[in-house]
């Protein structure tokens, strides 16, 4: 699955806390740059400034509900 979102540096420490909560593989990334989305210092050092792309191959209710909230229009 994949999601196009918008984050703040002020939301990276909840953002990953729900990442950490899955129990699958999550990447985050712009342009040709991709971390581990449970990294705080990786999600930390993305450009803030862009629309972030978050791939996933797993579900989980409460991280589905997270990416609608910092979800942007394309």
């Amino acid at each position: 699955m994949e999601g196009k979102i918008k984050l703040t540096q002020n939301e990276v420490q909840h953002f990953v806390a729900m990442a950490a909560r899955c129990d699958f593989d999550i990447d985050i990334s712009y342009n040709s740059y991709t971390v581990d989305a449970k990294s705080f210092l990786g999600v930390y050092g993305l450009d803030f400034s862009q629309i972030l792309t978050v791939r996933y191959d797993g579900y989980n209710a409460d991280f589905e509900e997270l990416l609608k909230n910092y979800a942007v229009a394309c």
